[in-house]
């Protein structure tokens, strides 16, 4: 998929479907895909183009595309195996309304997907989250057209990495990093003031070995904002749906488990403003809610 391209119909289904080359039904998934950009009408496909066009320009928040949501739910039909759920929704009910940062490890680049897919799926009270849910994303999620159209089922804020954790070629220097992690800062803020979920990957890049690494001290600066609350999240499976060095999605059985929210200013109150203290009190309660294998730093 050329980042030049601009999607009509045809080539949209047919860039979607090379990553399901290993799926059974093809002919079916492209029928339903086919069926659903057609519900939507050719000025929805138009926005679609635009916001791919756009995301990623700047270190600012990017909006969600509807039609771009409703494909990938359509394959999250597909590639999720029954036993794939959310479990803690009464979690998510209790911090319904309120300013609220996720924070969960990370497995794949399908981790964002799946827990919105997730959410949705619950209904209630993590539907509504689902529906207000933005993730805090790095350089990597816009390098790539089909990247930037996997970013669009949620809102995205575009956030610079460390050169501890980053993968990319070119390395910003210590004051460009600062400066635009303090720009990305300030949308989070304005998003979470305008009522949005905010969803951050505490470990700043994903596990290779799907164990836990060290959380992030910078994650804080994101709890930084009144009466916030800071949910954890642990999740399990996504490292085999887009495993690392392939193109192909794969079936599994995914589960994201939500633990008891914790509220911002008693996590701060308790470290006593010790952000490595903050930080690795929020990756042991992630870690409580994995399977011991997956616990690495925090086992």
């Amino acid at each position: 998929m050329s980042d030049e391209l601009q999607l009509d119909r045809q080539t949209l289904v047919a860039a979607i479907t090379t990553f399901l080359a290993n799926q059974e039904h093809l002919d079916e998934i492209r029928a339903s895909l086919e069926a659903e950009v057609d519900a939507a009408g050719p000025q929805a496909l138009a926005e679609l183009n635009a916001r791919l066009a756009q995301a990623g320009a700047d270190w600012t928040y990017y909006d969600r595309d509807p039609l771009a949501r409703r494909i990938h739910h359509r394959l999250a039909d597909r590639i999720l195996l029954p036993g794939s759920t959310l479990i803690g929704l009464e979690h998510v009910t209790a911090v319904a309304g309120k300013p609220v940062v996720i924070v969960a490890n990370h497995l794949s680049y399908s981790d964002a997907n799946l827990l919105e897919v997730l959410l949705h799926r619950a209904g209630g009270a993590g539907r509504a989250m689902s529906d207000r849910l933005t993730v805090i994303a790095g350089p990597k999620v816009y390098s790539s057209l089909k990247r930037r159209f996997s970013s669009l089922c949620f809102g995205t804020i575009k956030t610079p990495q460390s050169s501890a954790v980053s993968s990319e070629g070119a390395v910003m220097n210590a004051r460009e990093v600062a400066r635009a992690a303090r720009q990305s800062i300030d949308v989070a803020h304005e998003r979470l003031f305008k009522g949005d979920a905010l969803l951050v990957f505490a470990e700043g890049t994903r596990s290779r070995t799907r164990e836990m690494q060290q959380t992030l001290t910078a994650v804080t600066r994101y709890f930084d904002f009144p009466d916030v609350w800071v949910l954890p999240a642990g999740i399990t499976g996504t490292e085999e749906m887009f495993p690392i060095g392939e193109d192909g999605l794969h079936q599994v059985r995914a589960v994201t488990t939500i633990g008891p929210p914790i509220e911002g200013r008693d996590l701060h109150e308790r470290a006593r403003g010790d952000r490595r203290l903050m930080m690795d009190a929020v990756g042991s309660k992630i870690a409580a809610l994995l399977p011991p294998e997956y616990r690495g730093a925090y086992s």
